[in-house]
Order: structure tokens, then sequence, then C-alpha cells
């Protein structure tokens, strides 16, 4: 995994904002930014695989909740983009894993010419988890017994996976106050407004084929909608938090799309 120093960036006009970033890798630029509630960390395997094919790689993380503060999707798409600019990075693919991605989406409409591509890992959709995702994914955000996370978790990660593998991370890359205020950024951004595709700009949809959270189904009818630029892979076998359990494939994946190899 990455040894590239934590940072935190604090904007002059901070309004409590404080920003956790790795920037790690010389190459073309890509961003990666976690699911909700997850910290960077979960990225990290993934990021330490795609700095060693010579990209150059940044994780960015979410602001903590304020007392007073409500901000939109929109103000947690800046919140990268400001990072972006304090490290130096004018352009770059903008990915993310579930709400990452939409916000990875969010920052090609609202700052179109920063962004050369989007990656989707698990996008979210109007598709609905079913009943034992959504069961599965309080569980995990919520219990510190080991038995019962170890139990909910192949609804999120697919039978083959290690799920201790998966809950040791998950267990210290949790946030249940990130979340709220995440739920409440989505709750406050019309849905049009992280639904739509930026003119232009290409898109990759990695799909888990076991994924309870994120529908396949949704990257597909997306791809539909715009085939000319919007590609889908989906990976056999795995669930929801495939770039957790399964950070090789998923780099495959992107150095394929992208080519720099």
């Amino acid at each position: 995994m990455t040894t590239a120093t934590r940072q935190i960036f604090v904007p002059a006009e901070s309004g409590g904002r404080a920003i956790p970033y790795v920037l790690d890798g010389e190459g073309p630029t890509v961003v990666l930014l976690p699911a909700a509630g997850l910290d960077i960390v979960t990225l990290g395997t993934l990021a330490s695989i795609l700095v060693e094919e010579d990209f150059r790689v940044l994780r960015v993380g979410s602001r903590r909740p304020a007392a007073g503060v409500t901000p939109t999707l929109h103000d947690l798409a800046q919140d990268v983009v400001d990072v972006m600019d304090h490290v130096g990075v004018t352009d770059a693919w903008i990915g993310g894993h579930a709400l990452g991605g939409t916000l990875a989406r969010i920052i090609s409409v609202d700052h179109t010419d920063r962004v050369d591509g989007v990656i989707m890992l698990a996008a979210e959709g109007p598709t609905a988890p079913t009943a034992e995702a959504t069961a599965a994914l309080r569980t995990v955000f919520t219990t510190d017994d080991d038995a019962e996370a170890l139990e909910a978790l192949p609804a999120l990660i697919g039978q083959s996976a290690d799920a201790v593998h998966a809950w040791n991370i998950v267990k210290a890359a949790r946030d249940a106050d990130v979340v709220a205020m995440q739920d409440a950024a989505v709750a406050s951004t019309a849905s049009t407004e992280w639904t739509e595709l930026a003119a232009g700009v290409p898109v990759l949809l990695v799909a888990g084929a076991e994924d309870a959270v994120s529908s396949p189904q949704d990257a597909e009818q997306l791809q539909a909608a715009a085939p000319d630029r919007v590609s889908v892979v989906r990976l056999d076998g795995v669930g929801h938090l495939f770039p957790v359990t399964h950070p090789g494939e998923t780099s495959w994946v992107i150095e394929d799309y992208l080519d720099w190899d």
C-alpha cells in the first residue's frame, strides 16, 4: 500500500472545512473519491497499484460535519476541486466509489474543463438497494461486534471475497457522522443535478455483478443513454465493496481503459 503522507487541506475561507488527501506517484493524474462515510484508506491498495503502473493518484476524502452547515453535493464536489488547486492538478480523470462516483459526475458538470473523464465504481442510480443490502450497510456502519459484521458483509462483498480482510479495513475507515452529513447533502441536491452526464466527457463504469447496493443494470442503462462515450465493465463474482476487496481487478480495468501503459 502507498506510504505517501496523509495531508489536511484547510482553505483560506474554510467555513470549518478540513479536507484529507493523499497524493502519490508520477504520471497522468487519477483522482479517487471514497464511498459515503468511508475514509480514503479504503482506496489505498487500489491507489498503490495504479501508482506502480505510473499514474499519479490523488485521493480526496470528505470534510467533517460542522454545526449549522448543510453542504450540497455541489459543495462537496467543490472541496475536491479546491484540493486539486492546492496540489497543482489542473485536470485529471475523476473517479469514485458509489457516492464518490456521484461527486465525480457532478465535478464533470460543474468544472468540465478540469475533467478528462469520469470513472464510476459501483455507480449510484435509480434502483434502490435490496433489503438485505440495506440491512447489511446499517450493520456494518453501526456494530462493534465482529461476528455480527462478518455475518452481514457477504451481502456487500459477494460470497467469494475475504470478509475478515474487508471488515478490518471498513471497521477502521467508517464514520457515521460523515454519512449523516453526506445523506443531508444528497437530500438538499435535486436528483437531476447528479444524474446527468457532462456533454462530451467520456465515462467508465465498473460494476460488480453481485452488487446489491448499486445495481449493475443502472450502469448498463446509463451506457444505453450515451453509448458513444460511456463504457461498462462488469466484474463477475464481486459485490458493492469491490474497490476494497478486489483492487487488482479494479485497477486492471482502469489501466486497460485509459491505455497509459
